[in-house]
């Protein structure tokens, strides 16, 4: 027998319709030599830190004591319920595939985890824990659900050992997601007394939205002049904007320049038409699949997610959670077959083999998503499910559409003197091609008729205009930039999607400099949102005063948690995957980052910006002669509540962190040494000063 564990009860019934004549028994299925049963998700997660390192006797909450916490060798466990128990279902389920391991008939274990690094781990790890003797083992490795694909895997399986580097991969990746998270998620929620859920990807994250809005609200806009011209020429308004600006204090000088455009006047020196064809948008990734149902149908990334991973394993549609937008070259029958089928649904497609679909230099572990064979019942799918499948159905049929979008492009060059040119674009559409499928964002542009030579009417004058604020983060752009953080923000899409070279992008992904990845990435965003740090309204993310607590938080800690830093560790997973480096090394470099913020307790720098722990005695209150303590915000009398004492010191004054070590001065002293790095709100110019007390309150003391 060959006992195939899959990743979920949903894959396990495909796959069971892929080999037919199966029946159920309990917790698995029977037949035809195949025995199916399945995982439901992570049957096993890592132990908690306690496992390694006990709290001390009487220790009921997390403490300093058994942080920071580095396991010599990583444990699983059977994972536990929402209330932190055992989980029966779970306990029932392995026992089950446990069993099946062990089975004298059992010759072969397949695993069917979902085909990602992911999935990878999942069945390794039951598999590890149940199996009590060596046994042969194989990968079932599916780009789709259908029965037809199925069948075709089964009879392609290779030895698991093949996929070793994947599941080291996504084991470095699970290691150093729990160093991060346990030690610095506990530290930071001693140090500030609220919960601060501190992680290698949630953190850049809320970081990013963080700077995008203290941009927009620090925001002040600036005036400038720019030369403009709106004349009329044979009956049409011609407008030109020069590339040439003025500060504001400069009018006079714009208008100078104005006159001189004005005295030379202005000529055609050349116009081209031509015909030519345009190119459809390129298969969908799954994150630019989120961008495009994020803006149009105002659909979060969670949500999409959710409805195209339905639609995968109902067998509609290819595996979701991939990075790249090409097929592999070994696709190209199977892409034949899916033609085929449209053709009969009245679509005009035709195979084409061109680099810009099939590329396999731009595909890591999974092609684009495409529709399978199997065309869903409209009428059985929601009106989101279809939102979904109908995006990824269009496209596909855009880029194998047989009639061509053909177009009239024109160009008009306009002189003004020798002072400068001015080009004028315009496109319309005389065959609709594909668009009459997919959507097409350009609109139809048609320029005024003139010819080589010909004479343009200008005025030119200086226009006030202002600068504008950055934009918030949307899903598209945020989306961009967490695919390669590093990458300049374009002010819009290349309009000849098939003409873009984005060798350098799938580069930066394939290096591992994404923050997150397809696979991860929506549920962190959607972590972010229910901790309540950021907001999605309609498809504009926007940070909450708890996502800026928790980034000013870090600050004040010293705790780096910028892409530059989780790109790094990115990086260090992908030299995983190729096996360029071990686990262990990963895991080394992950280790070494977080000692750094246990470490700074003899570091001076660290010591003149260190906080404290929440609660932690400072000193005695100048006021009411009660207890200081270190509180969320700052540092405050004790006896609030008993006496209504008001004393208080903040934890930030005009843009510097107060430490602990200047408060203690404070109290004891009456002030402190000189501390630098203060910020004037006025000016925004640095300066020195010492804090004193004054009539009970903190003030700055420049002598």
């Amino acid at each position: 027998m060959i006992l195939i564990i899959a990743e979920k009860p949903s894959l396990a019934r495909n796959i069971c319709a892929g080999i037919g004549q199966m029946q159920k028994k309990n917790g698995y299925f029977e037949g035809c030599g195949y025995l199916v049963s399945w995982a439901f998700g992570h049957l096993f997660g890592l132990c908690d830190i306690e496992s390694y390192r006990p709290l001390p006797e009487g220790q009921k909450y997390w403490c300093m004591d058994n942080l920071p916490c580095f396991p010599s060798e990583f444990r699983y466990e059977l994972r536990k319920g929402d209330n932190g128990d055992r989980d029966d279902g779970v306990i029932r389920q392995f026992k089950i595939i446990e069993d099946l391991c062990n089975r004298p008939d059992v010759e072969k274990i397949v695993n069917a985890g979902d085909a990602d690094r992911e999935g990878e781990i999942i069945v390794r790890t039951c598999v590890n824990k149940a199996l009590k003797s060596p046994k042969p083992l194989l990968r079932l490795w599916l780009p789709d659900q259908t029965p037809e694909t199925v069948a075709a895997a089964l009879s392609d399986m290779k030895s698991e050992d093949e996929y070793d580097n994947l599941a080291n991969e996504g084991y470095a990746r699970t290691f150093i997601d729990w160093l991060y998270g346990v030690n610095l998620t506990r530290y930071a929620t001693l140090k500030s007394g609220k919960l601060l859920r501190v992680g290698r990807v949630i953190v850049p994250i809320v970081l990013a939205i963080y700077e995008r809005d203290m941009a927009i609200r620090n925001f002040v806009p600036d005036v400038y002049y720019a030369l403009v011209s709106k004349a009329e020429t044979n009956g049409e308004i011609i407008e030109l904007q020069s590339k040439t600006k003025f500060d504001k204090t400069e009018f006079v000088k714009a208008k100078n320049l104005c006159d001189q455009y004005n005295a030379v006047g202005a000529t055609v020196t050349e116009v081209k038409k031509k015909k030519d064809t345009l190119s459809p948008g390129k298969l969908y990734s799954l994150s630019k699949l989120q961008n495009v149902l994020g803006k149009k149908y105002k659909m979060s990334m969670a949500e999409s997610l959710e409805i195209v991973q339905k639609l995968y394993e109902e067998g509609y549609l290819t595996y979701p959670r991939t990075n790249s937008e090409y097929l592999a070259t070994a696709e190209k029958d199977k892409i034949r077959k899916i033609i085929e089928n449209c053709k009969k649904l009245g679509y005009p497609l035709a195979f084409k083999d061109k680099k810009t679909i099939f590329d396999d230099s731009k595909i890591e572990s999974h092609s684009a998503l495409t529709p399978t064979y199997k065309i869903p019942d409209k009428s059985r799918l929601s009106e989101k499910e279809m939102q979904v499948y109908s995006t990824v159905f269009r496209r596909f049929v855009a880029v194998f559409c047989a009639e061509d979008c053909v177009v009239n492009k024109s160009e008009i060059k306009i002189a003004v003197g020798d002072l400068e040119e001015f080009a004028l674009k315009g496109t319309v559409i005389v065959e609709r091609g594909w668009t009459k499928y997919d959507d097409y964002s350009g609109k139809d542009k048609v320029l005024p008729q003139l010819n080589k030579g010909d004479a343009v009417n200008i005025n030119f004058e200086p226009v006030e205009k202002e600068t504008n604020p950055p934009k918030h983060y949307t899903i598209e752009t945020l989306n961009n930039y967490l695919k390669n953080p590093f990458k300049a923000e374009k002010a819009q899409e290349n309009s000849d999607p098939e003409k873009a070279d984005d060798t350098e992008e799938y580069k930066a992904i394939f290096e591992g400099l994404e923050l997150g990845t397809e696979a991860t990435r929506t549920g962190i965003i959607d972590n972010a949102r229910k901790s309540g740090y950021i907001k999605l309204n309609k498809d504009v993310y926007t940070i909450l005063p708890d996502g800026e607590y928790l980034i000013e938080s870090l600050k004040a800690m010293q705790i780096s948690m910028d892409k530059y830093k989780t790109a790094e560790l990115g990086k260090s997973l992908k030299r995983v995957f190729r096996g360029e480096c071990s686990v262990g090394d990963s895991v080394e470099l992950a280790k070494a980052e977080i000692s750094e913020v246990f470490d700074r307790k003899g570091d001076s720098f660290a010591n003149d910006t260190d906080i404290g722990f929440f609660m932690q005695t400072v000193g005695k209150c100048p006021l009411c002669g009660g207890e200081v303590r270190r509180t969320n915000f700052g540092y405050g009398c004790g006896s609030y509540r008993e006496n209504g004492c008001k004393f208080a010191v903040s934890m930030r004054i005009c843009g510097r962190v107060i430490p602990i070590s200047a408060v203690k001065q404070l109290l004891t002293n009456g002030r402190t040494e000189k501390l630098s790095g203060f910020v004037s709100k006025k000016s925004g110019k640095s300066f020195d000063a010492c804090l004193k007390l004054e009539e009970g309150r903190a003030v700055f003391d420049f002598y």
